[in-house]
């Protein structure tokens, strides 16, 4: 087995060092949640198609209950917390900063909680091919619980349109303040490496890179010792810089390699799954358990007591915030997931979903927010890109309304982490402004699909309008034709009784 003293790690460009704060809650084991009075849970916790529901107002549901199946190759199912009754489908505040209202199923829990009867743990996944555990994967709704939610059994399905050789685990958990990560691999490191044993079954690779930062000594520790009789898992120690979670700086890091611009890590034979997602997939195979649950740090300076809670899907964030004692001081603002990428939130009645890694309340001490100036030209923000970028120019083209030339100057390679905005003495929130000039372009695209698709629609019933013109044509020419070959014997005979 690897270790970081004997492992080579390649450097990688820009990146900051933010405090971690992580001691506010890296040493508060995990604890389980009560339910609260109500379970709101969306059928959009994924990226990709919403699921569909199978349920309706006051059906009686056990735990581990299919409430929604997935909708298309892209989406996954959402299954019930917890037993109780059905208590509604509508609308319900989204965990987004929109704070729209998405599609939510509403579940009062009745305290029993009791399982469903067919769950179907095998006894030896690792007997199980690579499709079948696709599959179990899929049903058991298992998204990537680092935060991008992107269906766990289609990266498990890309050995069959790659060349896959290496399967790499993201337990750097380089944002500040949470912890999740770090005592689950403290806590359950048996379980989350026989998770990540049977991903790279699945994939079919022979060669496990498990990655965490050096500010997580224990979690190290309890992960080389889980590994210790697994050779293909080889532990690596990474430097403690922001943000070397990043999936494509992760991989460079460990390996060299540079993922192509807009590609995928499976394009140079890598896969990269989170600690979470591995404990997910061990529950599903090994107990035939669905995800519904979840681990995650309620920290910042406003909490009175940070935790780390192993939490029920579709618990209301304001259940988290009770339970760890309530504000210490009204808070400047509540962010889900890390201050550096989390999105801020609304109000604290949206629910948890699966990406939920982290629930913040931080002070005006914490954000340090100045007031906006402009741009000094400092070049500070181009520095700490990690991706290369020129970030001072793409801002100004996007604020004069040049989305095309923002593009060309690499808008779409940006990672959205934020170093830029930290180390901008100008306190231009960079980051937000890429944001929303992703979100104007991806509206555009959608403008110009529906146009797009308007006109072929119109361009099709035109031809069908043509084709049926045609055939009506065709129709009463025939018609004329019969018509007329039926007159002619009548008219010989007329004429041959004439000259008669």
């Amino acid at each position: 087995m690897g270790t970081a003293n004997r492992f080579k790690l390649f450097s990688i460009r820009g990146g900051v060092h933010p405090q971690d704060r992580k001691q506010l809650s890296a040493d508060q084991a995990i604890e389980s949640l009560p339910l609260p009075p109500l379970l709101h849970i969306p059928l959009q916790q994924h990226i990709g198609a919403p699921a569909e529901p199978l349920v309706r107002r006051g059906d009686q549901v056990k735990k581990g209950a299919l409430l929604a199946r997935s909708q298309g190759a892209i989406s996954a199912p959402v299954h019930a917390p917890t037993s109780g009754r059905i208590m509604g489908i509508g609308g319900y505040p989204a965990h987004h900063a929109s704070g729209l209202s998405v599609r939510t199923i509403t579940l009062k829990p009745d305290g029993r909680d009791e399982w469903i009867d067919n769950l179907d743990p095998v006894a030896d996944p690792f007997s199980l091919e690579p499709d079948e555990i696709a599959r179990r994967v899929a049903e058991a709704g298992i998204v990537g619980m680092g935060g991008a939610t992107f269906p766990s059994a289609v990266k498990l399905n890309l050995r069959r349109r790659y060349s896959l050789h290496t399967l790499v685990i993201n337990g750097a958990e380089c944002e500040p303040y949470l912890t999740c990560d770090d005592r689950l691999m403290r806590e359950r490191s048996d379980a989350v490496l026989d998770g990540v044993r049977l991903m790279a079954h699945g994939l079919g690779v022979d060669r496990v890179l498990f990655a965490i930062e050096d500010n997580k000594p224990a979690a190290q520790l309890a992960m080389r010792s889980a590994a210790a009789n697994h050779p293909a898992v080889t532990v690596v120690g990474l430097p403690t810089r922001y943000p070397m979670g990043s999936e494509k700086h992760l991989v460079q890091a460990l390996t060299g390699k540079e993922t192509p611009a807009r590609g995928l890590t499976a394009d140079i034979g890598i896969v990269v799954h989170n600690v979470a997602t591995a404990l997910a997939v061990h529950e599903a195979l090994r107990e035939g358990r669905p995800l519904i649950s979840r681990v995650m740090t309620v920290s910042g300076a406003a909490i009175r007591t940070p935790r780390n809670l192993l939490v029920p899907l579709g618990t209301p964030l304001s259940h988290l915030i009770d339970y760890c004692g309530g504000f210490s001081q009204e808070p400047s603002r509540l962010i889900s997931g890390g201050p550096m990428m989390g999105q801020p939130l609304p109000s604290t009645r949206v629910p948890v979903v699966k990406g939920s890694n982290g629930l913040l309340a931080l002070t005006d001490e914490e954000i340090q927010a100045g007031r906006e100036m402009p741009c000094i030209r400092c070049a500070s923000c181009v520095q700490a890109c990690p991706c290369g970028l020129v970030p001072l120019e793409m801002a100004a083209h996007i604020r004069a309304g040049s989305l095309d030339s923002s593009v060309k100057l690499g808008l779409l390679d940006c990672i959205a982490c934020g170093s830029c905005a930290y180390v901008c003495p100008s306190h231009i929130p960079l980051a937000h402004c890429f944001n929303f000039a992703k979100g104007e372009l991806a509206a555009r695209q959608r403008t110009q699909h529906k146009q797009g698709e308007t006109k072929r629609l119109a361009e099709a019933r035109s031809l069908r309008m043509e084709a049926a013109k045609q055939a009506k044509r065709a129709a009463m020419l025939k018609r004329k034709q019969e018509q007329a070959a039926q007159k002619a014997p009548a008219a010989e005979v007329v004429s041959s009784e004439a000259q008669t």
